[in-house]
């Protein structure tokens, strides 16, 4: 199975999104993002295919945000999206593409719902268990 993982190597959640796909057995395509930020085109595809709105997309926290002025309910959402492909930081990760789905993974066990099934036990790297010794997912 292709998966593709948008990722950040220092934020947790993707890391522990990454370690998730990889415990399922499959070695996804890992795009860090911040280096090689998608096209818009390909942008709009993933926020479009995980169900989201552009603004759902943006990354806030720890960003230029508020500093573009990308909290004016005005703009557009295009021109919402040329910003995250202007400024990478500003769209939220992990978004992960397999053939089941689309999701940006937050949080990272999101991801679960677009893997084929594990029943092996995983732990976080913060000690939270998403999946238990006896292979249920634990939500």
């Amino acid at each position: 199975m292709h998966v593709e993982i948008w990722h950040n190597p220092s934020c947790g959640t993707s890391r522990n999104t990454l370690a998730l796909i990889r415990h399922v057995g499959i070695e996804p395509t890992v795009v860090e993002y911040l280096q090689s930020p998608p096209s818009k085109a390909r942008l709009a595809e993933a926020i479009a295919a995980a169900g989201l709105s552009v603004r759902e997309a943006i990354r806030q926290k720890g960003t230029p945000y508020a500093e573009l002025g990308l909290d004016d309910p005005s703009l557009s959402d295009d021109a919402l999206l040329d910003a995250m492909v202007a400024t990478p930081v500003l769209i939220n990760r992990p978004f992960v593409i397999s053939p089941l789905g689309t999701r940006l993974s937050r949080p990272s066990e999101v991801v679960l719902d677009i893997l084929p099934p594990c029943d092996k036990p995983f732990t976080k790297e913060d000690g939270e268990v998403v999946i238990d010794a006896d292979g249920r997912r634990v939500r």
